[in-house]
């Protein structure tokens, strides 16, 4: 038995995005101009405009992974993976162009207030990114080519009054013009991460 979830279908937006289309499998999204998914650590400043789209995640632990590809325009031009529980408790996994006009890893990690953090550079125009639920925690990695897997972080996140967190994905252009985000790959299941290190 496949308990899989068929994405993209299964989501709904949001956010909707300035453009997206379904074709083959692939999930083109298109940023708008200056939007992000934030909450300023410093000043508290929120930011709630970029393109998000959710579903609903299994119970229990999981694994939701995607591969990106993403236009890169600008400084922050990025294509997510997002776990959301409520406005104020939600973590995003970006594949996202460095200030330098390098494409990187960040996470983010919001508890009322985002922290951000950079995991570095990354080679190739296209990259793997999973979300994985351990018990009351949550757990990302990043793969080159979707097979061996290297931890970003691990945390907690809280949030969502009893709720299940929903799972799902994020386009965003904080200072740019737009940019597109290519989602393929797909995957969404009830199975549980074996191990934090070992890459798969």
């Amino acid at each position: 038995m496949n308990d899989e979830i068929s994405l993209p279908l299964a989501m709904e937006w949001l956010t909707t995005p300035e453009a997206w289309s379904l074709s083959e499998g692939v999930l083109s999204v298109t940023a708008g101009p200056r939007t992000d998914v934030f909450t300023d650590p410093v000043g508290g400043g929120v930011r709630r405009d970029a393109a998000v789209a959710l579903t609903d995640a299994p119970e229990g632990d999981w694994q939701f992974s995607a591969r990106l590809r993403v236009g890169f325009r600008s400084a922050w031009d990025a294509g997510a993976l997002v776990v959301w529980a409520d406005d104020d408790h939600w973590g995003k996994l970006t594949f996202e162009q460095a200030h330098d006009g390098v494409p990187s890893v960040y996470s983010v990690v919001t508890r009322g207030r985002s922290d951000d953090a950079l995991a570095g550079p990354v080679p190739g125009d296209a990259l793997w990114l999973r979300i994985s639920r351990v018990g009351e925690g949550y757990v990302f990695h990043v793969s080159e080519d979707g097979g061996f897997w290297r931890l970003v972080r691990q945390f907690a996140l809280g949030g969502a009054g009893g709720r299940a967190a929903r799972v799902g994905v994020v386009a965003q252009s904080p200072v740019g013009e737009g940019c597109r985000v290519d989602f393929d790959a797909f995957r969404l299941a009830p199975t549980t991460l074996a191990h934090l290190f070992d890459g798969r």
